[in-house]
This record gives structure tokens, C-alpha cells and sequence, in this order.
């Protein structure tokens, strides 16, 4: 494996367009799919995102899911409604073809979460709170000087709540215990029309290397989007307009 030191385009090479089993894709959202956004709210539907997805579900015979930390509900709004398969909250919600949704409750400790970072967030300009339902998350893109005291935060509620602890991209998280992005693509490649298809997973967050590992469990590979880290993943693309390329031609190719 490459050092750490390297950067993505020498340490990993593109994904192949074509691969020999039929092709299963999973794609995260942000930063892989749309560029990061100073909120979550900021992320919006754009046409040639939804154009390749929509293409891409259509060659690909409906093997294709964002696998996203948004729930259920942003992933459709960004997307478009082009993913018909579809997991959110990091995996927790999972939504198959047919639209049958498997949710866990939500658990007792994500008042007191949300209440705690409501309070943090009330006089730090910038950081914002996104209650998920089965989720809590604390984003302090806006306020880099508040990322320590956020992730201090989290960490002792997560030690009194028993939620689990999810740190992303200026961004913490805590949620109901379950399922990760591992977890939903090992669920996914278990059903109809993804069965003994080879998957393929696309992320750039710590929390996609679950969905690396799975993919590459189950005979496929992971491709890690933006700077070069340690890694489960075997490829490697620069950024979400590289994404965007790969897609296209992959759906080029399934013609």
C-alpha cells in the first residue's frame, strides 16, 4: 500500500469502466456524488447528476444505490428521486426497490442528544444542528474554532447515552445503534436485482471504509474519492467531477 503522504492520483489509479460479472454500484452523496456544502441544506438537486443516475439505474438493470449519511428524505431530494435503492443515516434506514423501508426506532438517548447540542449550538455562530429522527448531528463547518469542543461533546454524550459515535467531515454525529454502510451493502447484494452482481463501492469519508470492506468481501472493490488516506479501497478518483466522468462512462459502456 502506498504512504500516506501521496496523493490520490499516485497512490491509486481509476476504477476500470468495465469489470467481468455484472456491475452493482453504491455511491455515498456528499463528496462523492456533490461537491461539500458550508450546510446541509446547501446541497441541491443538480441536472446532470440525476441525468447519469437515472441512465445509470437503467443500464445497470436497478443495481445501483446511494448509500448516504443523509436520511432517506435528502438523499431524494438531492438525487432527484433517481435512486430507487437507497440506504441512509450511514445505513440505519434501508430502502429496497420496491420502496419497503427497514428503520429502526429511534433510541431514548437522542433527546437529551439533541437538547445538548441545541444548547452548543445556540451561541456559536455557524454551527448547526440536524436532527435525523434516528440521528443527531453537530456540524461546525462554519465554526472550524468549535470542532473540539463538538467532538468533546459528543464523545461524553455518547458515554451516557449509549449512541454511537460518528465523526465526518466538520461534522459529528451521534446515532441509534445498528447497521453501518457495510451493513446495508451486504443487505443489498442478498436481494434481487443486486444478487451475484460485483460491487462496487464509491466514498470519501471514514465512514464509507465499512462499504470498502464489504465490497471487497464480497469479490468487488471500494474507490476512495479525494485525498489519499489509509484505505480499503483498491481505486482511487480526484473529486466528485472525476465521479461524475466515471459514471457517465460506465453507463457509456453498459450501452
Amino acid at each position: 500500500m502506498p504512504s500516506d503522504t501521496g496523493t490520490l492520483l499516485e497512490a491509486l489509479a481509476p476504477p476500470p469502466v468495465t469489470v467481468n460479472r455484472p456491475l452493482a454500484l453504491f455511491l455515498d452523496l456528499d463528496g462523492v456524488l456533490a461537491p461539500m456544502a458550508p450546510t446541509p441544506d446547501a446541497v441541491v438537486a443538480d441536472p446532470r447528476r440525476t441525468a447519469v443516475l437515472t441512465r445509470l439505474d437503467a443500464v445497470l438493470d436497478g443495481r445501483m444505490a446511494i448509500v448516504s449519511g443523509r436520511t432517506l428524505k435528502e438523499i431524494d431530494r438531492i438525487a432527484d428521486r433517481a435512486a430507487l435503492s437507497a440506504a441512509g443515516v450511514h445505513g440505519l434506514e434501508r430502502r429496497r426497490r420496491d420502496g419497503a423501508v427497514d428503520r429502526p426506532a429511534a433510541s431514548p438517548g437522542l433527546a437529551e442528544v439533541l437538547a445538548s447540542f441545541r444548547r452548543f449550538a445556540a451561541d456559536r455562530p455557524g454551527v448547526v444542528v440536524e436532527d435525523k429522527g434516528i440521528s443527531a448531528g453537530l456540524h461546525f463547518r462554519q465554526s472550524p474554532a468549535s470542532a473540539d469542543e463538538a467532538l468533546s461533546l459528543a464523545h461524553d454524550l455518547a458515554g451516557t447515552t449509549g449512541l454511537h459515535l460518528q465523526p465526518g467531515h466538520m461534522v459529528v454525529e451521534l446515532r441509534t445503534p445498528g447497521a453501518d454502510k457495510g451493513g446495508a451493502v451486504t443487505a443489498f447484494m442478498a436481494e434481487p436485482p443486486f444478487a451475484g452482481a460485483l460491487p462496487v463501492m464509491l466514498g470519501d469519508d471514514l465512514t464509507d471504509e465499512a462499504g470498502f470492506r464489504a465490497a471487497e468481501a464480497l469479490g468487488g472493490f471500494g474507490v476512495l474519492v479525494g485525498p489519499y488516506r489509509s484505505t480499503a479501497a483498491r481505486y482511487g478518483l480526484a473529486g466528485v467531477p472525476e465521479v461524475l466522468d466515471w459514471l457517465e462512462a460506465v453507463a457509456e459502456a453498459g450501452r
